[in-house]
């Protein structure tokens, strides 16, 4: 991936997860499909995602930093 598609995907992906976590959407979603039940499980996968997201982004904007001249 080029470095500029990290930085896309990681500041994407981290809103995205920031959204879901901050937000009730993912619980208004779930319930209007008939899915509230899977609401208690959200914190194990929106958590670490964010977290991953996160750290992309760091990474990319670092590796940006370092590699410009």
């Amino acid at each position: 991936m080029k470095r500029s598609a990290h930085l896309k995907a990681g500041v994407i992906g981290t809103v995205i997860a920031a959204l879901c976590c901050f937000t009730p959407i993912l619980i208004v979603l779930l319930g209007a499909v008939g899915l509230a039940a899977w609401a208690g499980y959200l914190d194990v996968v929106l958590m670490p995602a964010l977290a991953f997201f996160v750290g992309l982004t760091i990474y990319a904007l670092f590796r940006k930093e370092r590699h410009e001249p």
